[in-house]
């Protein structure tokens, strides 16, 4: 992650919604996944697209891209500046399986994918 990126944090809780980068003539907003959420703008539309887009998708079911080609069904678990965690779906099963998968950040969309609805 590049060392010029701002934290940028919800004012209500202090909760990071992700960073502001400069770039060029103005700042891109990039979420906690590192996905450029717009392209470059001024510094208030970044933080408005980061406010916009919340915390939200990462409660939201994902399909990961695994080495079969296969797409499994998964669930966000952990977010930090390095890596992502993701869990198999269990639906919420007592006693299933705990599996769990560790991506680079910022992992593209190639790999993890909001679930198609």
């Amino acid at each position: 992650m590049s060392s010029e990126r701002i934290e940028h944090r919800r004012g209500a809780d202090g909760e990071i919604l992700g960073w502001i980068e400069p770039r060029d003539e103005g700042f891109v907003a990039i979420d906690l996944l590192g996905r450029e959420r717009t392209g470059v703008v001024d510094w208030l539309t970044a933080e408005e697209a980061l406010e916009a887009v919340g915390l939200s998708y990462l409660a939201d079911p994902h399909e990961l891209l695994l080495e079969t080609g296969e797409w499994l069904r998964v669930r966000i678990a952990e977010v930090g500046p390095n890596e992502i965690r993701v869990k198999k779906d269990d639906w919420g099963a007592v006693g299933a399986p705990q599996v769990y998968f560790t991506l680079p950040m910022p992992v593209s969309e190639d790999r993890l994918r909001s679930l198609r609805r």
